[in-house]
């Protein structure tokens, strides 16, 4: 199945759905819901090994604490993730997956 099928069907079932607009290419920001697993299995399996991935980068880098003795592990910010000097030396992907946590714990 080719993408765009690909990304239309996750967006009638729920599994993905528009998270903003790009301020520099104006094109569509999505994000994947929790349906994501029931859906497809193997794209949340992948999606959710490169959501670990960036957070223990970002983690490594030291924007992010990490209680690794817990069951569930607790991720936080730390104030490096709030300093705009720091955060101009990401990566777009970097800088959007901060946002990203930082909406999430937000919305907790």
């Amino acid at each position: 199945m080719d993408e765009d099928k690909l990304l239309e069907k996750l967006i009638l079932s729920g599994a993905v759905s528009i998270a903003g607009i790009d301020s520099e290419t104006g094109e569509f920001l999505y994000q994947f819901t929790p349906i994501l697993k029931d859906v497809h299995p193997q794209l949340y399996h992948e999606y959710m090994n490169h959501v670990n991935e960036e957070i223990m980068g970002l983690w490594e880098r030291g924007f992010l604490n990490i209680d690794f003795m817990e069951d569930n592990p607790r991720v936080t910010l730390t104030q490096k993730a709030f300093d705009q000097n720091e955060l101009s030396s990401l990566s777009k992907e970097d800088k959007w997956a901060i946002e990203e946590i930082k909406r999430s714990i937000a919305s907790k």
